[in-house]
């Protein structure tokens, strides 16, 4: 599976990182003058996670901006809290 969020979109996307020498011109320099430059990628904190989609617990990659924003809901851990229909018929 690719390494994107289903709720936010967040994918995986490219940079470039700089290498610099030098020495500013406010610190007394002649200035900053870039030596290389280097491709990377970016990649967003993706956490694979049981969520509740149309009510049945799936497991999802979902970006933890999106967990902490409350766009995943989390079944509950345990299968007792949920009450059988016998017992609901009983009472």
């Amino acid at each position: 599976m690719p390494r994107v969020c289903i709720f936010t979109g967040r994918r995986t996307s490219a940079g470039r990182t700089y290498t610099h020498r030098g020495k500013a011109k406010r610190l007394g320099g002649v200035g900053i003058k870039i030596t290389g430059k280097t491709n990377r990628t970016f990649r967003p904190n993706i956490q694979t996670v049981t969520a509740l989609i149309d009510g049945v617990p799936q497991r999802i990659k979902v970006s933890t901006k999106a967990i902490r924003s409350g766009l995943v809901i989390k079944p509950l851990k345990r299968k007792y809290a949920y009450k059988p229909d016998a017992a609901a018929d009983a009472s």
